[in-house]
């Protein structure tokens, strides 16, 4: 179904696509095994779940067969007795996964989605069209969700044909997991102390921030300067999230603001005292066991000293007196 109203197109905004990591590690798999590093080309598959009105779980997915002319966009192929044929298996196996859409490895939507769009629909009344960047730049979720979705201008001319964006997330099951923890596991370097982990995933986070804000920045840039058309559902967005900013010219706030930053940096301050402090004494007991040390060594040696000088002085006597008793012998055998 093709929405048309704009209660249609609120309704189907609304909709959170919520994509497994089962369905990210077949995707990426895909594009590993059919795609060289270097190409910039796509693959294309099915995506199996349930649609149940304001989510769309995707729950699992398979590859099927797809080339496209690089030079013309308009230039393609899909095999849909291939899709006929794995449907039907994975029904046998799990009946409770239907066809629900497709996705591709864009990254970013091409001329001729609109038209496998319409291809699937031979298949589903409301494919769902999720864009997985298996080679993401910057850091954030890799999915993008679309509709397909006909445009109503306000003037009164001829609709348009479009995608309209919803939100995606990434949620797993308790068995995906399991699984998903043993992979990290595998993967995060067992060097890394917890706060130097912590400290990475924040700068993560900011570097996620600041591309959102980015994109935001050119899109604006590009609406004063006439490039895109205002498109008013963005800007109230826009808006709500810029009302959800704190005043600074507030005084109350400052304050708060204020006071908050310095009893964080009183707790910084104290910790980087204590760390002085610990390491201070550390170094005076290194000396003084260094010290120590050297004195017992001198005692010792000292004590060697006196011993050999000892031994030589008793030496010296019983010679001495050794001398004399061969004298006394001989003087008494003249």
């Amino acid at each position: 179904m093709v929405a048309s109203t704009t209660e249609q197109l609120t309704a189907l905004a609304s909709t959170t696509v919520v994509v497994h990591p089962l369905v990210l590690l077949s995707v990426t798999d895909h594009h590993a095994r059919s795609i060289s590093r270097n190409s910039s080309k796509r693959v294309i598959g099915v995506l199996l779940g349930q649609d149940n009105g304001k989510t769309v779980n995707v729950a699992n997915s398979f590859g099927i067969p797809f080339e496209e002319d690089e030079k013309d966009s308009k230039t393609w192929f899909l095999d849909h007795n291939y899709i006929e044929g794995m449907y039907d298996m994975f029904k046998k196996v799990n009946a409770r996964e239907r066809m629900i859409g497709w996705y591709h490895t864009g990254p970013k939507l091409r001329a001729s989605d609109q038209e496998i769009n319409d291809l699937f629909k031979r298949y589903i009344a409301k494919p769902v069209m999720v864009i997985v960047d298996v080679r993401p730049e910057t850091v954030g979720i890799p999915t993008d969700a679309y509709w397909a979705v006909e445009e109503i201008k306000d003037d009164g001319t001829e609709t348009r044909k479009t995608f309209l964006h919803v939100p995606s997330a990434i949620e797993a099951e308790e068995a995906e997991e399991i699984g998903v923890e043993h992979l990290l596991r595998d993967i995060k370097d067992s060097t890394t102390t917890t706060l130097a982990t912590r400290v990475s995933e924040q700068l993560a986070s900011l570097q996620g921030l600041q591309s959102r804000l980015r994109d935001v920045h050119n899109y604006l840039q590009d609406v004063a300067e006439g490039a895109l058309p205002v498109n008013h559902q963005i800007i109230y967005h826009l808006q709500d999230a810029l009302n959800l900013l704190p005043d600074l010219s507030d005084p109350a706030v400052m304050q708060s603001f204020t006071s908050s930053t310095n009893d964080q940096l009183l707790v910084v301050y104290l910790s980087s005292l204590l760390r002085s402090v610990i390491a201070l004494h550390a170094l005076v007991d290194n000396k003084a066991t260094i010290g120590r040390e050297e004195g017992d060594e001198k005692e010792k040696d000292k004590k060697l000293v006196d011993g050999d000088a000892k031994n030589s002085e008793e030496g010296k006597k019983a010679e001495e007196k050794g001398k004399d008793s061969n004298k006394s012998d001989s003087d008494k055998g003249l």
